[in-house]
């Protein structure tokens, strides 16, 4: 299943990377991009755990950065 996002509060294209590689290790993730030129986001994951990787995928997020929001599209 694949789920696109966009993206807001990025400061920088190397932001964008290093949230990318983190978002990348969730288990159940099979890829993730993520656009800062477009604030926009894919991920791609199994749909059995969509709820678990979600909740997952929001903690990185906040850790990673804090001011970030995502909204799904």
């Amino acid at each position: 299943m694949i789920i696109k996002f966009k993206i807001k509060g990025l400061d920088c294209a190397n932001c964008a990377a290093e949230l990318e590689r983190s978002i990348q290790k969730i288990e159940g993730i099979s890829n993730a991009s993520i656009s800062f030129m477009t604030e926009r986001m894919e991920i791609e994951f199994e749909e059995a755990k969509k709820e678990e990787i979600m909740k997952k995928m929001k903690k990185v997020i906040k850790k990673e950065e804090p001011d970030v929001e995502i909204e799904e599209i």
